[in-house]
């Protein structure tokens, strides 16, 4: 689906128009993808617009960059109140939030410190990332035969362009057979994530999901879901999983800001519990847009509102 143009994107302190939001063709970041990014989402509530735990995010953003040796020259602050602004000049209720730090135009070749480090914020309408129906009813997946990112190769907690590759990949695959995502797993032949999101298992009452150790990025939407499941007394635990803990699994569920909490029903064809989300993965849902939609007390302070 073609993304919906909006009328401003952020770059480097300017708003500029939609159409000139352009780089130069000799950006290193497009010869050797030098690129951190974040995928937040804006919800409209009935006090108004309201972005999902924003610090966190950009935070998350400069950490990434730190990990990468960019220096971005905007602090968390002066980067929350941009995607703030970015979002009130487009007049968007509701959007999806794109910032991207990037090495520019410079010199060319794989040294990239003579390249300029340059920030972006674009937001657009965006529905549900795997699907309105998939939900409830759930998505189907599959293992993919990608592995993900190795230790000591290139480093899974930062949210770099340059691993997408490897998550590309693994979407590709299971798109052309016949899967909604495709699952990796790490180099030891343990579950990591999925091609964006998170994943979680339910076994017999307990929620697991595989430690970062795993190759997984430090997701915020994960964070989000661990503490919700702890404040309504299900026990969660961090731990490996082998890939056949999830075709006997009582749940499975994806997370992540474009995915939210979306359920699976099977993996590589075969039903995972009643084929169809579970009870623990509809309670997980029901709490967290409880507190986007506004239903309940924000008692996390996740919410940052567009005024």
């Amino acid at each position: 689906m073609a993304l919906k143009k909006t009328e401003k994107i952020w770059m480097n302190g300017k708003l500029v128009d939609w159409d000139n939001a352009n780089i130069h063709i000799l950006s290193h970041v497009i010869h050797y993808g030098s690129s951190v990014f974040e995928g937040m989402r804006c919800y409209k509530n009935p006090k108004g617009s309201a972005c999902f735990r924003l610090k966190e995010h950009m935070e998350r953003l400069k950490n990434s960059a730190k990990i990468y040796r960019m220096e971005i020259k905007y602090t968390v602050e002066e980067l929350c109140n941009a995607v703030l602004e970015t979002i009130k000049v487009n007049k968007l209720e509701s959007c999806y939030v794109r910032p991207i730090a990037y090495r520019g135009y410079g010199k060319m070749g794989v040294n990239p410190f003579n390249c300029p480090v340059d920030v972006s914020i674009a937001v657009w309408e965006w529905g549900k990332y795997l699907g309105e129906e998939g939900m409830e009813k759930g998505i189907d997946v599959c293992v993919s035969s990608w592995n993900r990112l190795a230790p000591n190769t290139m480093p899974a907690m930062s949210k770099a362009g340059g691993n997408y590759l490897n998550s590309q990949l693994i979407k590709m695959e299971a798109l052309l057979n016949g899967y909604a995502e495709g699952i990796g797993l790490d180099v030891n032949g343990y579950v990591s994530e999925c091609s964006g999101e998170n994943l979680f298992i339910v076994l017999k009452g307990k929620i697991i999901t595989p430690p970062l150790s795993n190759a997984g990025l430090p997701g915020i939407t994960r964070d989000s879901v661990i503490k919700l499941a702890k404040d309504n007394g299900i026990e969660l635990i961090e731990q490996p999983i082998s890939r056949e803990l999830l075709y006997i699994c009582d749940e499975l569920f994806l997370t992540g800001s474009a995915a939210e909490i979306t359920p699976v029903r099977t993996v590589d064809k075969i039903q995972i519990g009643a084929g169809k989300r579970g009870p623990i993965t509809k309670l997980l849902q029901e709490k967290f847009f409880d507190i986007v939609e506004c239903r309940t007390e924000d008692k996390y302070n996740w919410l940052t509102y567009v005024k």
